[in-house]
C-alpha cells in the first residue's frame, strides 16, 4: 500500500561521492519501514537533517515544525530546566517517508516511550575507538565484555553496528525505574568493566585523560538523550547504516559494513536480529542487586 508521501526534489544528490539522491534515500526508508518502525514507535525523535546533502552541512531538529501534517504523531515532553519540547514521533511507514523527504538522514530516538517518558526501556553502551583510531578488534572485545556482564546481570544483550566508528550494545529493560537509577546502573557497569582492563578501557569523559583507551560511553542513558535508531542511515560517504547484527556476526563485521544499498538485501534473506527485543526485557532491581554483588566481590564498592 502506498504511503501517500510525495517525494520532492527526488534527484537532489544527498551523498555526493556516491551519487545517492533523496529519492534513493526515501526509497530505502520505505523498504525497511516494516522492520524499523516497531523500534521507533512511541519514541520522541530528534532528526539529523541534511536538506542540501551531507557535504553542505546539516542540523539537528528536536521540535516538530508547524508545517508537519496532522497525521505525524507528536510527543510533548518536559524539559528538566522548565518548559516543554514537542518532538515528532514515527509510528508508521508514511511518517518515516515524510521525515526522509525532509532530508532527515538519521533518526535519533529516546530510550523511553510516550507512555513512560521518565522510565527508560533500553540500556545503551556506545563503544567507539579512541580519537587516534584503534583496531576494530579492540572494540569487538569491549562489546563482548559488555555482553558478558549484562548476561551476568540477567539482562539480554543485543548488538548493532553504529554505522560510524564502533558498535552499540543494548539491553531491553522493563520500564520500572527512572533515568537516574538506570544511568547509575550503566555507569557502575561500565566502571566495573573498565576496572578489569584498565590499560585498554576507560570511563574517563575528558578526552585528554583517556590516553588512547577505548571509552565506554553510557551517556545515552540520561533523560532526554538519544541513541541512533536501528536501520538509520548515517551522514557519511557510502551511506552506512546502523544495523542490528547477531553476536556470531560480530567477529566479521565492521562498524560500516552495511549500507543503504545492502541492508534491504540483508533483511530480505535474514530477519531482524532485534525483532524479539521487547519480549526479552529484564527488570532493573534484580540487575541492580546482581551488579552490587559483583562490585562487592571485585572490591569496587558502590560509587553512587
Amino acid at each position: 500500500m502506498s504511503d501517500q508521501v510525495e517525494v520532492t526534489n527526488a534527484d537532489r544528490v544527498l551523498f555526493p561521492r556516491d551519487g545517492i539522491t533523496k529519492g534513493n534515500m526515501v526509497d530505502y526508508y520505505r523498504r525497511v519501514a516494516g522492520t524499523m518502525v516497531p523500534h521507533l514507535r512511541d519514541r520522541p525523535l530528534s532528526l539529523q537533517r541534511f536538506p542540501e546533502g551531507i557535504g553542505r552541512g546539516g542540523f539537528f531538529q528536536q521540535e516538530a515544525s508547524d508545517h508537519f501534517p496532522d497525521w505525524v504523531a507528536r510527543a510533548e515532553v518536559p524539559r528538566r530546566g522548565g518548559g516543554t519540547v514537542v518532538h515528532p514521533v514515527c509510528n508508521d511507514a508514511r511518517t518515516l517517508a515524510y521525515l526522509a523527504n525532509l532530508g532527515a538522514v538519521t533518526l535519533h530516538m529516546w530510550t523511553s516511550r510516550v507512555g513512560h517518558l521518565e522510565r527508560p526501556d533500553r540500556l545503551v553502551f556506545d563503544l567507539d575507538p579512541p580519537d587516534d583510531g584503534g583496531e576494530v578488534a579492540a572494540i569487538r572485545d569491549a562489546a563482548r565484555r559488555v555482553r558478558d556482564l549484562l548476561n551476568d546481570l540477567d539482562l539480554v544483550p543485543f548488538v548493532q553496528t553504529s554505522g560510524s566508528r564502533g558498535f552499540h550494545v543494548v539491553a531491553p529493560l522493563q520500564p520500572d525505574a527512572g533515568f537516574d537509577e538506570v544511568s547509575d546502573l550503566a555507569a557502575d557497569a561500565a566502571e566495573l568493566i573498565a576496572s578489569q582492563d584498565p590499560e585498554r578501557l576507560t570511563v574517563e569523559r575528558r578526552k585528554a585523560k583517556r590516553a588512547g583507551r577505548l571509552f565506554l560511553d553510557v551517556g545515552r542513558n540520561v533523560y532526554a538523550q538519544t541513541a541512533v535508531a536501528p536501520y538509520s542511515v548515517r551522514p557519511k560517504d557510502g551511506a552506512p547504516v546502523a544495523t542490528p547484527i547477531e553476536w556470531n556476526e560480530l567477529a566479521r563485521t565492521e562498524p560500516r559494513s552495511y549500507t543503504l544499498s545492502s541492508v534491504p538485501r540483508r533483511l530480505a534473506r535474514k530477519p531482524d536480529p532485534w525483532a524479539s527485543m521487547e519480549s526479552a526485557a529484564g527488570g532493573y532491581q534484580a540487575a541492580r542487586e546482581r551488579l552490587d554483588a559483583l562490585m562487592e566481590r571485585a572490591g569496587a564498592g558502590r560509587t553512587r
